[in-house]
């Protein structure tokens, strides 16, 4: 299990078009780490970059403190897999996976082992004779990364693996994933877009836009304590609530909003009394009934109804907030109702 870490890695592919910002990363040994934000935010470069099969235009990539930054792929250990698969369609499912050992020369017991050792972590044993071609979507994933567990990497890389799938077939393949990674005891580094999918797995997240990295933390740090309106919005639904600070302690601090005075406990140490500020609220946060503090009325209109739960429109005077409620039952929207948020759930952004 080795340590990645990237000191001021940087890329453009055009003059005056940066791709990657400079940027600062450490991915410690056995972590699931996530590379996560919107298409074009300069991921996947980042992960072929770790790959070797992208230049930086500056900075240095050290495996275990070894500067690795001018090794070709096939010399810095790692195994990459595929959003497409690129599976041999030829070739049956052991003849795929003992592809890579071949290439390294391992033959024999040797290479029987691991073929096996690899099958059974994948849970393919029953299917080794099979083509891909005749495999479903998920087993299919599941052969690459058999394939790329084999050869022992250092490090895996995995470019969104699930995008390919169906909805149901990645819910599963995000648990085999995970344990597969655990299970092996392998240092991963994996690239998508999906927050559900980033949320679920990861160990830790960094999330990525316009080539800059916007904040690194567990997936709780990065929901529950956004540091940034974009890293609220990207990594789940939320209110962004404007306000000024009136008052300001070491403990909390109160926001005049349209919705009424707030008390927020998630604020940053410098927040001065009188700053134009915004808050986070995510949409479960919001609870029916009176509480001791930041009390407000709305009525709730036009349900999207999700079976387990109901997304609703807040309507205030003056502002609108999204509500989600669980088990939601049937209200009628010309009625006003109260509505309170615990200070813990509230997050104060800089505007």
């Amino acid at each position: 299990m080795i340590n990645v870490k990237l000191d001021g890695i940087s890329k453009s592919y055009t003059r005056g078009k940066t791709v990657l910002e400079p940027i600062d990363l450490e991915v410690k040994g056995g972590e699931l780490f996530f590379l996560l934000g919107p298409s074009g935010c300069g991921k996947s470069t980042l992960l072929r970059i770790i790959a070797g099969f992208v230049k930086p235009d500056a900075g240095q990539i050290f495996f275990d403190g070894i500067d690795i930054s001018n090794l070709t792929p096939e010399k810095r250990g790692a195994a990459m897999v595929f959003q497409s698969y690129a599976l041999w369609p030829h070739m049956t499912v052991r003849e795929n996976i003992a592809f890579g050992l071949e290439i390294q020369g391992i033959k024999d017991a040797e290479k029987e082992r691991r073929i096996t050792e690899a099958l059974e972590l994948v849970q393919l044993s029953d299917l080794t004779s099979r083509k891909p071609p005749s495999l479903s979507g998920g087993q299919q994933q599941r052969v690459a990364l058999a394939r790329a567990i084999v050869v022992s990497p250092k490090l895996l890389l995995l470019d969104e693996p699930l995008s390919n799938l169906d909805a149901k077939l990645r819910d599963s393949m995000r648990v085999e994933i995970r344990r597969i990674c655990k299970e092996a005891q392998l240092t991963a580094i994996y690239v998508t877009h999906d927050r559900k999918e980033a949320l679920s797995m990861a160990d830790r997240i960094a999330l990525l836009n316009c080539g800059n990295l916007q904040q690194v933390g567990t997936p709780r740090e990065i929901y529950r304590h956004p540091t940034n309106v974009f890293s609220a919005g990207f990594i789940g639904d939320c209110n962004l609530l404007p306000g000024k600070v009136t008052k300001t302690s070491s403990r909390n601090c109160v926001i005049q909003t349209a919705a009424g005075l707030m008390v927020a406990e998630n604020f940053s140490a410098g927040l001065r009394t009188g700053a134009e500020v915004t808050l986070m609220i995510r949409p479960e946060a919001i609870s029916l009934g009176v509480g001791t503090i930041n009390n407000f009325t709305a009525c709730a209109t036009d349900e999207s109804f999700l079976g387990e739960s109901g997304q609703w429109k807040l309507q205030g005077e003056g502002f609108q907030l999204n509500w989600l409620e669980l088990n939601s039952r049937e209200r009628s929207a010309d009625n006003k109702v109260k509505f309170h948020i615990a200070a813990e759930n509230i997050v104060v952004l800089d505007s």
